[in-house]
């Protein structure tokens, strides 16, 4: 692995400061323990909240469906990145200064920035998959299990390819302009390294935010001219709202934590020799990483039936043998699962709102749409 090579200047010297041997002198101890604070709490509620996610979906069966697979992508990727990266994090901000050395710099930026992009990719892969199941395209087709798998293959792979470059030189993992964290080399003005940031923020958070805008944008363009189709408005304009109010969320979650790593990674890679403060630099790496920590609350937490299995693991262990007694309603409450089963059952309550209702009960159920026959699985027909 490539050492660091482009060691920022310390501002109160014109010599050049290793962040591997001491704190920068001009950054009094206070804010580095602030960082570590901060840092510490992020850490141990993304673990906590997406090692749940993990074991809930593990223990029932209901969520282990094909539309939940990305979720459960999308919390490992997260778990990941807060147990590499957070830990990492927390023991350099608590010392000031990078004092594991350039190996762990490589191994923190490389780590932090590929599960970082395998969960940025997982969005765009869940947003996508609730686009082809409820606006239906590809007509008949639908999402299995080796879809799903596909997805996350390509997730893994496409984001390993373009964060390994970094370690066999095209450009470089380095210290930030504070010293207690590594990330790609945005302040290097060689060639080579310009043209892999560029490519990266293409690939890596241009493309992804393309492929969640375009999705969701025609979702709610589908519930909207169906929902002008029914007879009943009032209705049916709930399910609209929900999603709606559903998206703009992921939407705007989305661009809280990634625009101001974005932007600050353009600015500095086209005027790498700007002046920032170092606290000030540090700021959208910070916002980042905050991903992994409300990540699961926005597609997991916030979803009924989720909440639902959860309170059935911890406290509630006589609501499935109560849902269990009648084999015709069991049947029936198969038809929502983990966010994806959701989106199935907005649909599918637009579609049929001159049919039967489903009750209360039946909507709140941990169990899977995708297991309800083909006649009734139909959603947004085309």
């Amino acid at each position: 692995m490539p050492t660091n090579d482009s060691l920022p200047a310390s501002p109160e010297t014109s010599t050049e400061w290793s962040p591997f041997r001491g704190p920068l002198k001009s950054i009094e101890p206070w804010n580095f323990q602030v960082l570590t604070a901060l840092m510490f709490l992020i850490t141990t509620l993304s673990i906590v909240e997406n090692f749940i996610v993990i074991l809930v979906t593990f223990k029932f069966k209901q969520l282990r469906q094909p539309l939940n697979y990305i979720i459960v992508n999308l919390s490992l990727a997260d778990l990941l990145v807060s147990i590499i990266g957070g830990s990492i994090s927390i023991a350099t901000n608590s010392r000031g200064y990078f004092f594991l050395g350039p190996w762990a710099c490589v191994l923190e930026g490389f780590a932090v920035t590929f599960f970082g992009i395998v969960a940025l990719w997982s969005l765009s892969i869940l947003a996508f998959e609730r686009y082809v199941v409820i606006c239906r395209p590809l007509r008949n087709l639908r999402l299995r299990g080796k879809h799903s798998a596909i997805g996350i293959l390509f997730v893994w792979v496409f984001s390993f390819i373009w964060t390994i470059p970094p370690t066999v030189g095209w450009s470089s993992y380095t210290t930030s302009k504070i010293g207690t964290t590594c990330e790609p080399n945005w302040y290097s003005g060689k060639i080579e390294d310009q043209t892999y940031i560029i490519t990266f923020l293409v690939t890596c958070f241009v493309l992804p935010l393309m492929v969640i805008f375009v999705s969701y944008g025609k979702l709610m363009r589908k519930l909207r001219k169906v929902s002008d189709t029914q007879s009943r408005l009032g209705s049916s304009r709930k399910p609209e709202k929900e999603v709606t109010r559903m998206v703009v969320i992921m939407i705007t979650a989305f661009l809280i934590c990634w625009t101001p790593y974005a932007a600050f990674s353009i600015l500095v890679t086209a005027h790498p020799t700007i002046e920032l403060d170092p606290r000030l630099s540090a700021i959208p790496a910070f916002f980042a990483k905050t991903a992994s920590m409300y990540n699961p609350v926005i597609y997991v937490f916030m979803n009924k039936q989720f909440r639902r299995c959860l309170l059935q693991m911890f406290h509630c262990n006589d609501i499935e043998p109560k849902e269990s007694i009648n084999p015709t309603s069991e049947r029936v409450l198969l038809n929502r699962t983990n966010h994806g089963g959701e989106m199935h059952s907005i649909a599918a309550h637009i579609t049929s709102n001159n049919g039967n209702r489903m009750t209360e009960e039946e909507q709140s159920s941990c169990n899977s749409f995708a297991q309800l026959p083909i006649s009734e699985n139909k959603v947004c027909p085309m």
